[in-house]
């Protein structure tokens, strides 16, 4: 009995401590070039930070698009792939991850599904909630 109240003590004094346990950054997305400069922070717990602002909600199918693109990534990034730019190519994407940094120009998604699937991950934030007042 005195250890069952003994937890139950410690339990309302974690609590009441204000532990919280955050979700790690899935990554970190900067594209720059012709046009507007993004920054996106997704983070796994469903929020994303746009261009250094406050963190807003990121809908479900862009929380799992995010989620496909950080896997899908990941070697690459302990790769610490550089794709340098090519002819035609106005921009140019960096993603941070767990693992390492990769970083890539635009025209490089032609080739590659999971290059491209980051390219839309970014266009589908900025004009989603990103742009939302």
């Amino acid at each position: 009995m005195r250890l069952g109240a003994l937890a139950l003590v410690i339990g309302a004094v974690l609590a009441g401590c204000g532990l919280s346990v955050q979700s790690p950054d899935l990554f970190l997305l900067s594209r720059i070039g012709q046009g507007r400069t993004l920054t996106l922070l997704v983070s796994d717990s469903g929020t994303i930070r746009c261009n250094g602002g406050p963190p807003k909600s990121l809908p479900n199918q862009l929380l799992l698009q995010a989620r496909g693109v950080a896997s899908d990534l990941g070697k690459d990034a302990k790769a610490k792939l550089r794709i340098p730019a090519g002819p035609g190519s106005v921009a140019r994407y960096t993603i941070r991850l767990q693992g390492g940094t990769i970083s890539f120009p635009d025209t490089a998604a032609s080739g590659r599904h999971e290059l491209a699937e980051a390219e839309l991950f970014a266009t589908q934030s900025e004009q989603g909630p990103c742009a939302a007042r």
